[in-house]
């Protein structure tokens, strides 16, 4: 069977990345080979994927056929990098692809781990983030040794698509990923409670949630099309004795941007612990 993409764990990040490619038509479903952890979750996985891939459990024996792909998506949890074995697979080389590509896509694992539990194959780190799934995301690259620049120009078009890219030492991995992998978790949180504060202030729930998101996404765009420093906007929207200078005392009073700084911070951390997890 012939493979495009293998992607090991079907989870929300490998879909963020690989239903907007089928969506583009930069591969078709039909070149998707899919692992899943048990035959229990194929069915809700297939649900929003389009027909066409296949997905099989891990305990199926014909799970084994990804690592006959040319391209291999890893998107488990770090966690379970240990399950992860490296099969015998009839993966033909040629000059662009030498040894097989592994895109790992797992939190804190290093390039070293990753080539030592998958030493027949040419390693790449992305950090990728869910704004990919509407062609908004943004992508951080660290690669591995022996990548031909073929296998460069195959991972850039599987992220360029959707998403923005860097190109990254590896040892600012950790801190890209907090900044932007766990950043729109942080982004929701401050959109939900945004607009419980204008149904607290009177606004029905419908109109407040619709707002708070084209507030964000309005303020977002400014800063990034007219190049404002956040400060800048920040006093633009501020008058004296008015009614966001009075809002912003509270918010620097309670604590809101040393809290966003150490989440920022602590994510990074836990990153890097992941790493250390995974090499002991």
């Amino acid at each position: 069977m012939k493979i495009s993409i293998g992607v090991i764990g079907l989870g929300s990040m490998a879909k963020a990345i690989i239903l907007p490619l089928l969506e583009r038509g930069e591969y078709e479903a039909s070149n998707i080979f899919g692992i899943v952890g048990s035959s229990s979750s194929i069915s809700s996985t297939l649900s929003d994927l389009p027909k066409g891939i296949r997905v099989v459990s891990s305990q199926d024996v014909l799970s084994k056929e990804v690592w006959s792909a040319s391209v291999k998506l890893l998107a488990v949890k770090p966690q379970q990098l240990g399950e992860i074995k490296e099969s015998v697979s009839t993966f033909q080389s040629n000059d662009q692809f030498p040894k097989p590509l592994l895109i790992s896509i797992l939190a804190g694992i290093t390039l070293k781990s990753l080539q030592k539990a998958f030493p027949s194959h040419a390693c790449v780190r992305a950090v990728p983030n869910t704004p990919s799934l509407v062609g908004e995301g943004v992508t951080g690259l660290s690669w591995g040794d022996d990548l031909t620049a073929g296998q460069k120009i195959a991972v850039r078009k599987i992220f360029d698509p959707v998403s923005k890219i860097y190109e990254l030492p590896e040892r600012q991995l950790d801190s890209f990923l907090a900044l932007t992998s766990s950043g729109p978790a942080y982004i929701a949180l401050v959109a939900e409670a945004m607009a419980d504060g204008a149904v607290a202030a009177g606004l029905p729930r419908y109109l407040s949630t619709q707002l708070a998101h084209q507030t964000l996404s309005g303020t977002a765009s400014l800063l990034r099309e007219k190049a404002l420093h956040p400060a800048q906007l920040k006093d633009m929207v501020s008058s004296p004795g008015g009614t966001t200078i009075s809002a912003l005392r509270h918010l620097e009073l309670v604590g809101l941007r040393s809290a966003l700084i150490e989440a920022i911070v602590l994510a990074a951390q836990k990153s890097r612990q992941l790493s250390e997890d995974a090499s002991s």
